[in-house]
């Protein structure tokens, strides 16, 4: 990287914090064991796939003195998409390694998981590390989304780190990505390798989280990018007063973006997909809601808005969850995928799948537009599920609100003035620098993640607790992956997975949101503008955690 801003040469010069145990001993603590532990749901079918690293302990790092180690060499691969820290994640992780033992070695396989089975690797050093330090991005050796689940490919990983001495793989990545290091881990022991596999916690979405993962890494900056566009629309809503902005935020399955956000910003309209499904709304009722508001702002004189809609939101809608199944299923290359995928047009595809449907979910398929039809049946993610990013949920709602308020003009003679613009945050927030918060954050879960490897732990992930306080109380340690683990049924079979962390309707952060939206839907001037990241300033400003992680640990 040659050409750098004013910015980023002051973010090289940025010293993250680590627990204190950390900053104390380095690498060389003592673990401290709990009791053994299970996983979340289908213990008996989990414990049988993973035997040998089922029920292990979870690990709190207490201070010890130091020992002995000899060189080894360690791969670190970047898995699924980008999150703002990750660059910090493998700084830490090589800092503890050199702390280890000066000798020690870190190869960065390129392209994520591709990259370890196909042997394309670069060594991380000195040289390299420092030029990535508290930077955005997973440019320092890319990212990829192949999946580890053959044992053809195992094999492969197996002799690759047999023919250069590797002891350990670290893969940061998310629930997915987990799952594969989870399948690894057990792999290795069964197979006698003598590789350790350490995970790290990583995704924006905020979904990878229990009692010992408060939050995954890049939430935190992505959130406040995201809550600063936010309040820039607002602002210019307030300033114009003659849009409704709908706005779709990243979060595939949860809507703890689309939460955090909203806590941040205060919009009009806040849709949070778990709440829908508990409530078993159906699509009409959501549209109802939304120009029921519009019409009592239209009222007080305020013909525009802001409008947040989760990305995941359409499949929590209970009729097109259920659709939404139902293609899931078809489409697997057990059922009809390759003659679905032979058929020449859209207009085929269209027709083929409406003779294969429930008469209900046919019914609804044919209702939508045919934009939405398209988009539900475009592209598979690589587990064979439809590609809800990809569908224009935004659009769709204000289809359906337009026609609402003209339904309501036919029959009171009203007329509400509803222009509007639409706008996707997503890739806005993946590659950000990474906020103090998560520069500390990422750097201390791969310092953890060298100290996990110091101790002879796999089958574990980083973890750093205590986070809503400040870094000198947070605590370092790891937790069995398989604690995480669940069966779900996916690409027409089951199959064993880390079960997402959904929005939690009884906890504080959903609570707090609720007791406030109807006076953010109709209030004026209740927006509030969170303004950019700040590295450089009070400690109130500069190393505030989300208010998600505030309330939940308040």
């Amino acid at each position: 990287m040659n050409q750098i801003s004013p910015l980023q040469q002051a973010r090289y010069e940025y010293k993250p914090k680590l627990p204190p145990v950390l900053a104390q001993c380095g690498p060389f603590v003592s673990a401290q064991l709990g009791a053994p532990t299970q996983s979340v749901a289908d213990q008996a079918a989990i414990k049988a796939l993973f035997p040998d690293t089922y029920g292990l302990p979870a690990v709190k790092f207490v201070p010890g003195a130091p020992f002995p180690t000899t060189p080894i060499k360690v791969g670190v691969i970047l898995s699924g998409g980008q999150a703002p820290g990750g660059h910090n994640v493998i700084a830490g992780l090589f800092d503890g390694l050199k702390a280890l033992n000066a000798k020690n070695e870190l190869f960065g396989f390129l392209g994520g998981p591709s990259g370890l089975i196909d042997d394309k690797y670069i060594m991380v050093t000195d040289e390299l590390i420092n030029q990535y330090r508290n930077t955005g991005g997973f440019d320092i050796i890319c990212s990829g989304r192949t999946k580890l689940e053959k044992t053809e490919q195992f094999d492969k990983v197996a002799a690759n780190c047999k023919a250069h001495g590797i002891q350990a793989i670290v893969i940061i990545g998310g629930d997915d990505s987990n799952t594969n290091a989870c399948t690894l881990a057990q792999y290795m022991i069964a197979q006698k390798t003598g590789v350790q596999v350490i995970g790290c916690p990583k995704t924006i979405d905020g979904d990878l989280k229990n009692e010992w993962i408060e939050v995954s890494f890049g939430f935190d900056t992505a959130t406040k990018v995201y809550s600063e566009l936010i309040g820039n629309i607002m602002r210019d809503a307030n300033s114009a007063r003659k849009y409704w902005h709908f706005i779709k935020l990243m979060g595939r399955s949860a809507s703890h973006i689309a939460l955090e956000c909203a806590l941040q910003t205060h919009p009009n309209v806040c849709i949070i997909s778990e709440e829908v499904e508990a409530k078993n709304m159906s699509l009409k009722q959501i549209v109802d809601d939304i120009a029921a508001l519009i019409v009592k702002r239209a009222e007080n004189k305020m013909n525009y808005g802001v409008a947040l809609i989760p990305e995941g939101l359409i499949e929590f809608i209970p009729e097109i969850k259920v659709l939404i199944q139902e293609l899931n299923d078809l489409l697997s290359p057990e059922k009809f995928g390759a003659e679905f995928e032979a058929l020449a047009d859209m207009d085929a595809k269209i027709a083929f799948m409406l003779g294969k449907l429930t008469p209900a979910s046919a019914a609804l398929l044919d209702s939508f537009p045919a934009l939405i039809k398209a988009q539900l049946l475009g592209d598979r993610d690589p587990h064979g599920n439809v590609q809800v990013s990809r569908i224009e949920t935004e659009k769709l709602l204000i289809t359906m609100v337009e026609a609402k308020l003209k339904q309501i003009k036919a029959e009171t003679g009203k007329a509400i003035k509803f222009s509007t613009q639409t706008h996707f945050f997503g890739y806005e927030g993946r590659c950000a620098a990474p906020s103090n918060f998560d520069a500390d954050y990422c750097y201390s879960l791969g310092f953890t993640a060298a100290s996990l490897i110091g101790a002879g732990k796999t089958g574990y992930m980083s973890s750093v607790r205590n986070i809503s306080a400040p870094a000198a109380q947070w605590e370092a340690g790891g937790i069995p992956l398989t604690m995480m683990m669940n069966m779900e049924h996916r690409n027409g079979k089951d199959v064993p997975v880390i079960r997402k962390a959904l929005v939690e309707l009884d906890k504080k952060p959903f609570l707090t949101f609720a007791a406030n939206r109807e006076a953010w839907g109709i209030g004026q001037n209740l927006y509030v503008y969170p303004g950019p990241i700040q590295y450089f300033g009070p400690s109130a400003v500069c190393d505030r955690v989300t208010i998600t992680l505030t309330l939940e640990h308040a």
